[in-house]
């Protein structure tokens, strides 16, 4: 299974604990879609990452191949039953293609978790902003990008 990781899945220490046989592809870019805080985390108690739909904006993050052993931990880390209703989920399981290093010839089909908005839901916390600008900077994400991240506003 490909994945695309773009919020605290980008820290490899909690990368490798959900999905221990996961391996890194490359970092990709989502184009169209922007980084959004569109949910609390009960776990966290903090506003935690989605990207949503942006026509002039796009998504870095990191791509990793991992065994369908490892599926279930993952689904279960996003709040995702497969089957379960949608408005039961935290998070749905989707996929779409990202592009290898940003190039628009490199396309990879990948799974992507997108978030069941909440209204009004917190910012993310210093805590979780450091996993997303950390894993960011570790996977050697764009500076303008990074320096998009390091601008998130949190509680």
């Amino acid at each position: 299974m490909r994945y695309f990781a773009y919020g605290s899945n980008l820290d490899w220490a909690q990368m490798r604990q959900r999905c221990p046989s996961a391996r890194f592809v490359c970092a990709a870019k989502l184009p169209g879609h922007q980084l959004a805080f569109t949910r609390r985390s009960t776990d966290r108690g903090c506003g935690v990452a989605d990207v949503v739909p942006e026509a002039n904006a796009e998504v870095w993050g990191a791509v990793f191949e991992f065994d369908e052993r490892d599926v279930g931990s993952l689904d279960s880390s996003e709040g995702f039953v497969p089957g379960r209703a949608l408005a039961a989920n935290s998070y749905t399981r989707d996929e779409r293609q990202v592009f290898r290093d940003g190039n628009l010839h490199e396309p990879l089909t990948v799974w992507i978790y997108f978030a069941q908005r909440q209204n009004n839901p917190p910012r993310p916390n210093a805590a979780y902003k450091n996993l997303i600008v950390e894993g960011a900077r570790y996977w050697h994400l764009p500076p303008d990008y990074l320096a998009e991240l390091e601008r998130i506003e949190v509680s």
